[in-house]
């Protein structure tokens, strides 16, 4: 008998048409042999599941609908590809542990630890892994741009605290730039940070874990002529990106061996992405993503690929080991 999988797409943030291209991604690599598929929008306003063309509402006390003829569906499992609150932040993964849906991803302390970036590097920080320098603001908060600037130096990045890391963020290069650039980034998130640029190779290793064994996929090289690697960079074409990634042997291990560590580190589940800065030989984290972009030119493919895996098998695996443990 088929299993009824929600795939949970929009949110709230300004993601959500990221999130509605990782949707038609993993949905394309699911087996309908094998699921029932529902596409499910989670909006400020919406709640409503898609199949055939066809809408229902969600009872959200139970995650259920009702199809045409009145029968009561319950999903088996619900994959969350909301990049943004509530679906990276750790509310949807409380909510469908309350009601025992199991889910993709990590659990709700995970979810909570990564999605605020000034709080996961400093917990990264504290095992001695190499994290920018960085300040932590909160919107209506006094400070002061000079001090900042002291502090951190120039150039240095202001970005929003509280999910993802294509909208709002600013390169500041000049003391005058600062003070427009927090404002931007405070549009996105209540919390911001501003961190010191630093000035390297940058690079991303995605991983997932096959039944007991953690697999750190081959590093990509992320080369954009753009000022940093934001939404248009990502999106919309303009970067070139690179797998395997232009690095010696020795900085290869390096990073996947540290990436491995990082993933049972924070109690990871499913795929996650860590980016990375690498300059003379030493390795910087950027942020840790428990719910990366999933669209057909993400970068996830394109590792998957080349190490000779079906994203297909890894998203049915992701699926079987929830519903073993759920």
């Amino acid at each position: 008998m088929k299993k009824n999988i929600a795939v949970i797409r929009w949110g709230y943030s300004s993601e959500f048409a990221v999130s509605e291209k990782s949707k038609d991604t993993i949905i394309n690599h699911l087996s309908t042999e094998e699921y029932k598929i529902f596409s499910i929008c989670i909006n400020q306003d919406t709640r409503n599941a898609e199949q055939n063309g066809e809408k229902y509402p969600i009872d959200k006390n139970d995650f259920s609908l009702r199809d045409k003829q009145g029968k009561k569906i319950l999903f088996d499992f619900a994959y969350i590809t909301i990049h943004g609150t509530p679906g990276e932040d750790g509310i949807l993964q409380g909510y469908f542990e309350m009601i025992g849906v199991p889910y993709s991803g990590c659990n709700v302390s995970t979810s909570a630890l990564t999605f605020n970036k000034f709080f996961c590097n400093q917990f990264l920080k504290s095992f001695g892994m190499n994290i920018a320098e960085s300040i932590h603001l909160h919107q209506n908060e006094d400070y002061n741009a000079q001090e900042i600037i002291q502090k951190i130096w120039l150039p240095c990045f202001v970005k929003p605290n509280l999910g993802g890391s294509s909208f709002w963020i600013s390169k500041v290069k000049k003391e005058e730039e600062i003070e427009n650039a927090i404002k931007n980034a405070f549009k996105e998130s209540p919390e911001i940070i501003i961190e010191k640029a630093i000035i390297g190779t940058e690079v991303t290793c995605w991983c997932f874990k096959r039944k007991w064994e953690v697999i750190a996929l081959p590093i990509t090289e992320i080369v954009t002529h753009r000022e940093f690697f934001d939404y248009t960079a990502k999106y919309q074409g303009e970067v070139e990106e690179i797998t395997p990634a232009r690095i010696n042997i020795n900085l290869t291990k390096r990073i996947q061996e540290l990436t491995r560590e990082i993933y049972q580190l924070i109690g990871a589940e499913g795929i996650i992405r860590i980016d990375y800065i690498i300059q003379e030989e030493n390795i910087y984290i950027l942020e840790i993503n428990t719910t990366p972009g999933m669209t057909e030119t993400s970068l996830i493919p394109q590792q998957i690929q080349t190490a000779g895996i079906k994203l297909g098998e890894v998203l049915e695996e992701i699926i079987n080991e929830a519903l073993k443990k759920g």
